[in-house]
């Protein structure tokens, strides 16, 4: 297998290089989203099988907050399922067509949730 291209010095995972001594690097610190309560979020539940050698996953997008708070909620999804799946890039990928589940979870949970697609 090859390595992956860099494409960008974001690529490079946050490096900072600096000859200055004297450099304040805490403007550069990541700092965690405020998570917003579960009546305030409007999540969206998708269904995908898209650029996965048509397996279905079902998708929820639009949560506002920390990454430890999405990983939490994507492992309660995953738990109440029975189901594998995971959480990247802001959204949670849960294995198999379970939108409806979902739902009725998120909203027992005080999320506002809508169902996108088919």
């Amino acid at each position: 297998m090859g390595k992956k291209k860099l494409n960008s010095l974001s690529d490079l995972g946050g490096f900072i290089f600096s000859t200055n001594e004297n450099e304040d690097f805490s403007a550069f610190a990541e700092e965690d989203q405020e998570t917003f309560a579960p009546n305030d979020q409007h999540l969206e539940a998708h269904f995908s099988n898209k650029g996965r050698g048509g397996k279905t996953v079902t998708i929820v997008k639009g949560f506002q907050g920390s990454e430890s708070d999405l990983k939490a909620l994507g492992k309660l999804l995953k738990t109440k399922c029975s189901v594998g799946g995971t959480v990247k890039d802001g959204e949670i990928i849960i294995q198999g067509n379970y939108r409806d589940k979902i739902i009725q979870i998120l909203q027992k949970e005080g999320y506002h949730t809508k169902r996108v697609g088919g």
